[in-house]
């Protein structure tokens, strides 16, 4: 039983975070997000619950993987989970600036450097275990997606008070 508590909490661990910024934000989809100019592109706004939590399982299974074959944070894992902490504070951020608080140029530059922490995690988490940075791909490639989503959204979107 204990070889699976280790696991099951890092792959809770990001829910914990996506959850609470779902709270904080959800309110803001209809009555805010729908009434922005979005491109005819964007996916269904129910795509993205499920989508985000295989991603969140994904990377909190990578980080297991890390932290385990890395000894964890005191030995050579340590920079590689310091960083993954750091996309996640990123990740779970997001919302909470674009949703909650309405600000499309903050969204934005969250998201770019929420791109280069997932870029910089997934190169450390490869040095480690080549499996948990093959984990993070499809969050990379989703946030790719999303970045250019954020953007299309602020530029098509200016803010008369010039955030």
């Amino acid at each position: 039983m204990s070889d699976y508590i280790a696991p099951a909490a890092a792959i809770f661990l990001p829910q914990i975070g996506a959850i609470a910024a779902g709270f904080r934000s959800s309110g803001s989809i209809e009555t805010w997000y729908e009434g922005l100019k979005l491109p005819s592109w964007r996916p269904p706004n129910q795509v993205f619950p499920p989508v985000w939590t295989a991603l969140y399982c994904s990377m909190g299974y990578a980080s297991y993987l890390v932290w385990r074959d890395g000894g964890g944070f005191g030995g050579d894992a340590a920079l590689p989970l310091a960083a993954y902490g750091t996309q996640l504070a990123l990740n779970w951020a997001w919302s909470p600036i674009f949703f909650g608080a309405h600000s499309l140029k903050w969204g934005l530059i969250d998201i770019v450097f929420l791109w280069g922490g997932i870029a910089g995690t997934t190169y450390l988490f490869h040095g480690i275990n080549e499996t948990a940075s093959y984990l993070m791909l499809p969050y990379l490639g989703w946030v790719s997606f999303a970045s250019v989503l954020t953007y299309r959204i602020w530029r098509d979107n200016p803010d008369p008070k010039k955030e």
